[in-house]
């Protein structure tokens, strides 16, 4: 029986060529849509969890409020690791990580700098799941001067040598380091990614008992099922009895008295886990996701999903005019209902196999592409996950039920009589035709969605892109590793202003516009020392505000000319403000304290137009730039156009000063694209699926119209012979696809309305979302849906009535 059963289905798919077809590409790419993504979120979802204790593990991380500004930062004070161990019995065991960048690493005659280098306590490889193939990863990093590294850092360096024993030299202290151990690799889903872990015994700083200075990203390990939120509750305990009197001597009040004004300085924990979908710090180890996106990408996969099985249903049944009498005939013999629902479930499996194969392939083909697309390296490896294997059986199972139980019993329920006497009405009740409709209502609904998510994104990012900063952020050229030229960098400098197709050159590491340094400024007004706000400071020379096209609204530029500029200071407008220095801030004072109970007092000499140093999520916060020359990278504003021959003479007069090492440089313009990576995957990947929804949709609607037609045969003829045109008989079969279609609009409008504007609540500065967005999606729906049932409309239209009036 199945034989014949797998006999029959097979001849239906080969007989109906079209519809088998589009049934398949259809369900194919739904699934295949739902693989991708799929994939997507569980590399997402999967994020340190690679860890033996990672329900264990909580972050410390430290949140300042100063004045209205805050700032989350994900790394804390030295002592805070020792501190909370030693204190709580629940903490058992504590360890730290501090970030070192990528310094100079020599070996031999070797020097590269391309390693991201990382000092951790010596317990840290017995918090973190990292397995050490060589070496004692309990006594490993006990001694100063000693690394782990990774197998691939190991075999640049030392080739197919053992790395045990050799020893590396850091640019960071010039100190020599041994290797007494070694790792294959980080996974790709933590989220730090060293290549040399050091011993930070090595840092001397390391145990200072500094709780002004936060450097450190700390972890705590906590029994098993302990609610980390316990532990939490007491860390106000920890500000008050050691943050408080270091901020008595450096700003001359207790934490109470600085909380009583409105501020605060406080301690927090963060599962591991949700580090990488839940982290928006400062100066965090790697960029991290955002759990909304999992949950709209998820979304996105469900609607898929279901608008494939839903095609796969309208498609079915408007095939199923085809089966009647086939269904009549095996009644009249005997078949019952529910073995005719298994034959037609089994032609359902059959389809869905052939559909999850195509679907595998297509992954398989396009996964390089849609990783590239969402910055990930994915994989389908069934032999490496066979979990995986089991899981897209078990998910082709599933659309098989869900997509063929339907049409199933609909065939499996003719009556035999009527098929037979030919007058089986297909057509269905009203509830199955308003179920149909409901159907391509929601298809549409998505697809509406999807394309006004696509477009506000698009603005989004040309807003962005068309901003006004506040700095000229075009021809300008940022040489980061100057620094390594020690006393020929002033040489370098002035060959550079030497050149009459550069502007300016500028000597600071403080950059409005990609990686940057970095540093908090706590500062009071006119000696009021209960008067703190919290500031950014950037170090900068005189030739700083003309490289960068920054304009003066009051005041003056640093100058050489004056010697007193060393203790002077240029606000932005925020920051005039914010400290209530008046209309005219020019001659006030700026003081900060240190925590040695000194005193530094800047005299502002200028206040410069307000410009945006951070992403547009945030709004421009207060600023102040002082004199101070920052080594190691220069800025070049270039006045000529073609900036390749002057990055050709540039590399040259490098060349000839550091031979060794090679020219490095990037385009100012290019960091801040850098900035927005994420919004702009994100609006490609909208963009794309958006595609792959309208796609799917269109042969949903594509089924329903040939449905509808082979209804009204009958109708079509008649009004034919009395002389309808095929225009009109067009417009009979189309107007009701449009009205559903407009529903769809209609629908969707206030939901997408609600959804990007909720999405772009992230940014401080973004566009309104203008009338003409929804119009536009909803015309491209109308249009598309035209094009697709005209095809089956004219078809029907162009049918001579003779024949499909004998056919009734």
């Amino acid at each position: 029986m199945f034989r014949n059963y797998l006999k029959i289905a097979w001849r239906n798919l080969v007989r109906n060529k079209a519809f088998s077809a589009i049934n398949i590409v259809g369900l194919a790419v739904g699934l295949a849509t739902c693989l991708l993504i799929g994939l997507f979120v569980l590399d997402e979802l999967s994020y340190d969890r690679f860890n033996e204790k990672a329900d264990r593990i909580v972050r410390v991380w430290f949140e300042g409020k100063i004045q209205g500004n805050s700032v989350n930062e994900a790394h804390v004070m030295p002592p805070v690791a020792a501190t909370l161990r030693a204190n709580y019995p629940d903490v058992q065991e504590a360890t730290r990580l501090r970030r070192m960048g990528t310094p100079d690493i020599t070996y031999g005659q070797k020097t590269f700098r391309n390693n991201d280098v990382a000092f951790v306590d010596a317990n840290f490889f017995h918090v973190f799941t990292l397995p050490l193939l060589k070496g004692d990863p309990k006594t490993a990093l006990t001694q100063p001067n000693t690394v782990i590294v990774t197998q691939a850092f190991a075999q640049t360096y030392f080739g197919n040598a053992d790395p045990m024993g050799k020893v590396i030299t850091l640019k960071t202290d010039n100190k020599p380091y041994t290797v007494t151990g070694l790792i294959d690799r980080v996974p790709s889903n933590a989220h730090f990614h060293f290549d040399v872990f050091a011993s930070l015994a090595s840092l001397p700083d390391a145990s200072a008992p500094d709780w002004m200075r936060s450097e450190y990203f700390t972890y705590l390990v906590l029994p098993d099922g302990y609610d980390y939120r316990q532990l939490e509750a007491k860390l106000p305990q920890v500000v008050e009895k050691y943050i408080s009197p270091q901020l008595q001597q450096a700003m001359g009040m207790t934490i109470s008295q600085f909380r009583q004004k409105g501020n605060n300085l406080s301690l927090h924990l963060q599962p591991l886990t949700d580090i990488h979908l839940h982290g928006d710090f400062t100066g965090d180890l790697s960029p991290v996701g955002d759990i909304r996106y999992v949950y709209l990408f998820g979304a996105i996969a469900l609607f898929m999903l279901l608008i494939a099985c839903i095609n796969f249903m309208n498609l079915s049944t408007a095939t199923a005019t085809k089966r009647a009498r086939e269904v009549g005939v095996r009644k009249v013999m005997g078949s019952s209902k529910w073995g005719l629902v298994g034959q037609f479930m089994g032609e359902s499996v059959l389809l869905t196999v052939v559909s999850l194969l195509l679907a595998v392939g297509l992954v398989w083909a396009t996964l390089p592409f849609f990783g590239r697309l969402a910055g990930k390296t994915l994989s389908l490896n069934f032999l490496a996950t066979p979990w995986l294997l089991l899981v897209v059986i078990g998910f082709g199972g599933l659309v098989s039920l869900l997509a063929g139980l339907y049409p199933s019993v609909v065939l499996a329920s003719f009556k035999p009589v009527a098929v037979l006497k030919g007058a089986g009405n297909l057509a269905g009740t009203k509830r199955g035709v308003g179920l149909r409709g409901g159907l391509v209502v929601f298809q549409f609904l998505v697809s509406i969605i999807l394309m006004v998510g696509a477009t506000v994104v698009y603005r989004q990012l040309q807003f962005i892109q068309d901003k006004k900063l506040g700095y000229d952020k075009e021809q300008v050229i940022v040489l980061p590793e100057t620094g390594y030229l020690g006393q020929q960098e002033a040489f370098f400098r002035d060959q550079l202003r030497q050149d009459s197709r550069i502007a300016h050159v500028s000597a600071s590491g403080y950059l409005p516009a990609g990686p940057s340094n970095n540093n908090n400024f706590v500062v009071y007004p006119d000696g009021k020392s209960t008067q703190v706000v919290m500031t950014l400071r950037y170090d900068v020379d005189d030739q700083y505000l003309p490289a960068m096209g920054m304009q003066l609204v009051a005041g003056r530029n640093f100058s050489p000319a004056f010697a007193t500029d060393s203790s002077g200071a240029i606000l932005n407008q925020t920051a005039a403000q914010a400290l209530g220095l008046g209309r005219n801030p020019l001659g006030h004072t700026i003081s900060q304290n240190d925590n040695r109970g000194g005193v530094r007092t800047y005299r502002v000499i200028g206040v410069v137009r307000d410009f945006h140093f951070r992403s547009l999520r945030e709004r421009i916060s207060p600023l102040v730039m002082v004199l101070d020359k920052s080594p190691g990278t220069l800025i070049v504003k270039a006045r000529a156009t073609d900036v390749a021959s002057l990055l050709a003479t540039m590399q040259q007069q490098w060349a000839a000063l550091m031979p060794d090492r090679p020219f490095a440089y990037s385009f100012l313009n290019e960091r801040y694209q850098e900035t927005y990576v994420a919004e702009r995957r994100t609006g490609q990947i909208l963009g794309f699926f958006a595609g792959l929804t309208i796609f799917v949709a269109c042969l949903g609607l594509f089924g329903l119209a040939t449905f509808t037609a082979e209804q009204r045969t009958k109708e079509i003829g008649v009004r034919k012979v009395l002389g309808a045109s095929v225009l009109s008989v067009v417009a009979l079969l189309s107007k009701d696809f449009l009205k559903l279609v407009l529903v769809a609009i209609v629908i969707a409008s206030p939901l997408a309305w609600y959804a990007m504007t909720w999405w772009l609540q992230d940014f401080a500065y973004r566009i309104n979302i203008e009338w003409w967005v929804f119009t536009l999606a909803g015309l491209l729906a109308v249009g598309i849906a035209l094009l697709t049932v005209s095809f089956q409309s004219v078809k029907a239209a162009l049918m001579n009535p003779v024949k499909s009036l004998r056919s009734e």
